[in-house]
This record gives structure tokens, sequence and C-alpha cells, in this order.
């Protein structure tokens, strides 16, 4: 009966009455603790918040309220319009509307960049087939032969001719 277990549990009660005898002192002083006292200088200013707080969770049956439940309405309305008021300010997005957004955003660019390219190629097929078109004209303005089979140098010079005009 006298062993370990019985030492730790004295221990423990002299630790608990002890707690007790502090906790008594401790209460006197905290009741003084919890009064409104503002510096003298600052008084006005901690006073024209506190109306305002009062306005801001002002409800109709506030003048039925006592001082007490007056003080807790006050103390809940300035975490509530705080929160309200940096809510209205800063609507953070949930990860998923962040992940939205961004997939909206390569979409986006993907079908700008779809759109750029298919330009790219239509313009590149436009010059490949003038440009087989002019190669086609020139081959058969050269390769005219006359009757007996002879090259035809008259179309030959001609085409020539058109040629250095337009360079020049």
């Amino acid at each position: 009966g006298r062993g370990f277990a019985f030492r730790r549990k004295q221990k423990i009660e002299r630790q608990y009455r002890k707690l007790l005898r502090k906790g008594k002192r401790v209460h006197s002083q905290q009741d003084n603790q919890f009064t409104d006292t503002y510096p003298e200088h600052l008084k006005h200013l901690y006073l024209a918040e506190e109306e305002m707080l009062k306005k801001l969770c002002r409800t109709p049956d506030d003048s039925t309220l006592s001082e007490g439940k007056l003080n807790e309405t006050v103390n809940t309305c300035t975490f509530s319009s705080r929160s309200a008021v940096s809510h209205a300010k800063f609507k953070n997005k949930t990860s998923n509307q962040k992940a939205k957004e961004e997939y909206e955003k390569i979409k986006a660019e993907r079908a700008r960049k779809k759109e750029e390219a298919e330009k790219r190629k239509q313009q590149r097929e436009e010059a490949q087939r003038l440009y087989k078109q002019k190669k086609m004209e020139a081959y058969k303005i050269l390769s005219k032969k006359t009757k007996k089979g002879q090259p035809n140098l008259n179309l030959q010079v001609e085409f020539l001719l058109q040629k250095i005009q337009q360079n020049t």
C-alpha cells in the first residue's frame, strides 16, 4: 500500500491542492484585469470604436439587452464584421476554380496557336500553288516546238524579255 503508486498519488494530490490555493489568489486579481481601463490620451478613440461597432451590430431588440449581453454581441459583431469585410475584399478562389481558370487559359492558348498554324499552312499552300502555276506556264512556253520539231526561239526570247521587264 505504500509503494510507488501510493507516493505518486499523494504527489498529484499535493500539486492539485497547491494549484487550488494559487487559483484563489489569482482569481481575485483576474476580476480587476477584465475591466475596461483605457489610457486617457487614447480613451476617445476606443470609445468611438465601440460606438461604431454598436451601430454596425445594432438589431431591433438591442434596447432590451442588458449591458453584459450587449458586450457579447459587440464582441461577436467585431469578428463577423471583420470577416465579412475581409471576405468581401478578398474572395479567394478554391483550388477547383483556379484549376478551371488555368485550364481555360491553356485551352485558349492552344486554340490561338492552332489558328495561327492553320493560317501559315494556308499561306504556304497558296504560295506553292502560285509557284507551280508560274512554273507550268514557263514550261509550256519554253517547251513549244515548231512544225518541224525545233524549239520555238521566238517564244523563248519573248519570255526572257517579259522576265527582264518584271525584274526592273
